[in-house]
């Protein structure tokens, strides 16, 4: 429900930034935005996946275990936000700015608290949290505002860049009201240097893998920054925005995984690990899969909808390699999940090995692209960004391969998410959106879409859904037997 709810609410977003800001003020946004969150988790010091585990192994007061990581993320994220305020260069490649889009380096600290506050929610099997600051509250201020920002002559120019930073701000107050209430004030607490350097120290390696993780999703946007200009930037990140709705599913399986994880290590189960990673993968596959094939198919009549004269159609060639690398990628999101805890320093290595592979691979294909010497710069630009998304899907289907043979090797039991019913589900939803990309394209998207998903949706519960996975999926109501 809160991946359908933020679904709902990103859409608005999207709408509204491509119809009244167009590409090329959506360019500078997205570039902005990528080195503010990827700052912003490394000052989160990896607590989003960390914090459970450093929760686990302590008996001392939770509120001021997590209070120690609040402060050193706290601290990094101003020292952060206040380089880049007074050097803006990487913000804005370009250079096209002005003094107020300067003003989203406050979300550094913002966002690196967030992140802290829902992973000890999460901590306590508390994901009405997550859902609420993250699906309805950040995603709703972000559309409401960036659109009567729009109609302010003073901040219309960087309308979204304000309207993203109050986003930021609403979700953490929303955040902070529950985790307040849940573990109280911190008691007798005093952060201690020595006590807080050595939390830090261990958490570096996870924080760094945290951050590339995030950032081979968006090192490809900052290189496309480089060789291309601030329109080809505008329609990968719109093409990257709705690709990216597989991704914020996903996530909803993280917070709840982390925990059990743990538990289970506490246990030395590493068989009960195995069928978790294996399980979970499957039903984020099976999930992104469904909807990059609902997405994909019509994908220049969806673009369509986002910019006036279908300014952002010519994305769809990324779109495609962009909703194919989501699906690639969940292999290794899950065996990540348990590489945290059993090989951090390994993990972290395949995870700079996958974001080098990456960025050799794009940088050496936009120098390819340039020396074709296209005629046309805009369909150069175009071409650059579909293959800045297929750099992507490569990086990360390597990545999975790799950590899915380390994560089967370290636990003795193999680590496999494929079942044939994916095979066909995709043929039958491929064959039934050869006939649906020939309708209008209103019908197309109000009734083609669902199709899709229908067929699709039907085929896995049908073919790929055991008894183990569907009992997850009903509500069991159990008599109290004492």
């Amino acid at each position: 429900m809160g991946f359908v709810l933020r679904l709902l609410a990103r859409l608005p977003f999207l709408f509204i930034a491509g119809r009244l800001y167009g590409p090329e003020a959506v360019g500078r946004f997205a570039s902005a935005l990528v080195v503010v969150e990827l700052l912003a988790l490394l000052c989160s010091i990896g607590e989003k996946r960390g914090l459970a585990q450093r929760l686990s192994d302590s008996d001392d007061n939770p509120a001021s275990l997590i209070a120690d990581g609040m402060v050193v993320a706290l601290v990094l994220s101003v020292i952060a936000a206040a380089l880049l305020y007074m050097f803006p260069a990487p913000l804005f490649p370009s250079g096209i700015y002005n003094d107020l889009d300067r003003w989203i380096v406050l979300a550094i600290p913002g966002y690196a608290l967030t992140e802290i506050v829902l992973a000890a929610q999460a901590y306590r099997f508390d994901i009405a949290t997550a859902v609420r600051a993250r699906a309805v509250v950040e995603p709703w201020t972000i559309s409401i505002l960036a659109g009567a920002f729009f109609f302010v002559e003073p901040i219309q120019e960087s309308g979204m860049a304000m309207a993203y930073l109050v986003s930021i701000y609403a979700g953490l107050a929303t955040a902070l009201w529950t985790y307040l209430r849940c573990y109280g004030r911190p008691q007798n607490w005093r952060p201690h240097p020595m006590r807080i350097a050595r939390m830090t120290f261990r958490a570096l390696p996870l924080a760094v893998a945290d951050a590339i993780e995030w950032g081979t999703r968006r090192l490809d946007i900052f290189i496309l920054g480089i060789f291309a200009g601030p329109v080809a930037v505008g329609i990968y990140f719109m093409a990257q925005q709705i690709a990216s709705l597989p991704q914020k599913l996903k996530t909803s399986f993280e917070p709840i995984l982390g925990p059990v994880i743990t538990a289970r290590l506490k246990e030395r189960d590493y068989a009960a690990i195995a069928r978790q990673v294996c399980q979970v993968g499957f039903w984020i596959v099976a999930a992104q899969l469904g909807i990059a094939l609902a997405l994909g198919i019509p994908g220049e009549a969806l673009l369509g909808l986002f910019g006036a004269g279908g300014a952002f159609v010519p994305g769809t060639g990324a779109l495609v390699f962009l909703l194919a690398a989501e699906v690639v990628a969940a292999t290794a999101v899950v065996s990540e999940a348990a590489l945290i805890y059993v090989a951090r320093l390994r993990n972290l290595w395949v995870s700079v090995g996958t974001i080098v592979f990456q960025a050799i691979v794009t940088v050496g294909v936009m120098l390819a692209i340039e020396r074709m010497q296209i005629e046309s710069e805009i369909q150069e630009d175009y071409i650059q960004a579909a293959a800045a998304a297929g750099s992507l899907m490569l990086a990360l289907a390597a990545a999975s391969l790799v950590k899915a043979v380390m994560l089967s090797r370290i636990l003795g039991h193999p680590i496999n998410n494929w079942r044939w019913a994916l095979v066909w589900a995709t043929a039958a939803v491929v064959v039934i959106g050869q006939v649906v990309i020939l309708l209008p394209e209103w019908i197309e998207l109000a009734f083609g879409v669902p199709l899709l998903l229908g067929v699709y949706g039907w085929i896995i519960w049908t073919k790929g859904f055991g008894p183990e996975d569907r009992v997850l999926f009903r509500r069991q109501i159990k008599e109290d037997e004492a």
